[in-house]
């Protein structure tokens, strides 16, 4: 799978550029700074496993923060150490290339003040053993979890594809797949991963919703459009942790207090 996220790092900046893209990212920093205050104004120590190009980290590291990204991919990672540099924080950015199921000491014998585990759960059948280990390397902060949403999958095809057949199906169906690294995904949900975070220790979890309307506006045309997306940008901040819209969302965002 390393190979298929490298060839695929061209089409993923596309993808983070698009006005879906920029709401993920715009969504989940604004998520984070809310959280992020409680812990001070640092410089925090941050953990981003399975980070890839440095696309949450360089919002981070803007901010003052110190970040170490953890990934297999080293094309990914060399493409998170330039974007560091041209931001001017390159000397705050760790690069770690490893297998996030297989860390190496140099990461897990720190603790942080934050750790991302953002877009990974959908790479795995069991997220249990991610949640526990993600936590575990809290050392009395903020766990911030992503993963794609299985309750807006039915709503998708639905909607976008037009195919209520398609759309029954997916409800009782976990499986996926990524179109821009062409592999399978497992779906899960924020109601699963907060339970899991309940029996590790945290608290406060808070569940937002990242694109809760974006992905069911079928005129992808229109989101290019600079005033049509400021105001669906606006729309989605105001959304993101407000209930009931965070379950139609594309993404799930569960932000926890983890004990120190």
């Amino acid at each position: 799978m390393q190979g298929q996220f490298d060839a695929a790092l061209d089409a993923w900046r596309v993808w983070q550029e698009s006005p879906w893209g920029r709401l993920r990212y715009a969504v989940a920093e604004a998520n984070l700074s809310r959280r992020l205050a409680a812990l001070g104004p640092g410089p925090l120590r941050v953990l981003d496993l399975a980070g890839a190009d440095g696309g949450d980290a360089v919002r981070l590291l803007r901010r003052g923060h110190r970040v170490t990204i953890v990934d297999y991919s080293p094309g990914m990672l060399a493409a998170a150490a330039e974007r560091a540099a041209h931001a001017g924080a390159g000397d705050r950015l760790t690069t770690v290339e490893a297998d996030v199921f297989a860390l190496p000491e140099s990461v897990t014998a720190g603790r942080y003040d934050v750790v991302l585990c953002h877009n990974l759960l959908q790479y795995v059948a069991d997220p249990a053993p991610v949640v526990r280990t993600a936590v575990s390397l809290v050392g009395g902060g903020l766990l911030s979890l992503m993963a794609i949403n299985r309750h807006a999958n039915p709503l998708a095809l639905a909607v976008r594809s037009l195919d209520p057949a398609a759309a029954l199906d997916a409800l009782g169906s976990r499986a996926s797949r990524a179109e821009t690294f062409d592999t399978e995904l497992t779906l899960h949900t924020a109601e699963e991963i907060t339970a899991l975070l309940t029996e590790a220790g945290c608290e406060d979890v808070e569940h937002c919703g990242i694109r809760c309307v974006n992905d069911h506006i079928t005129d992808d045309a229109r989101k290019h459009d600079p005033d049509f997306f400021a105001a669906l940008e606006a729309l989605e901040l105001a959304m993101t942790n407000r209930h009931p819209y965070p379950h139609t969302a594309k993404i799930f965002h569960l932000l926890a207090d983890v004990p120190g």
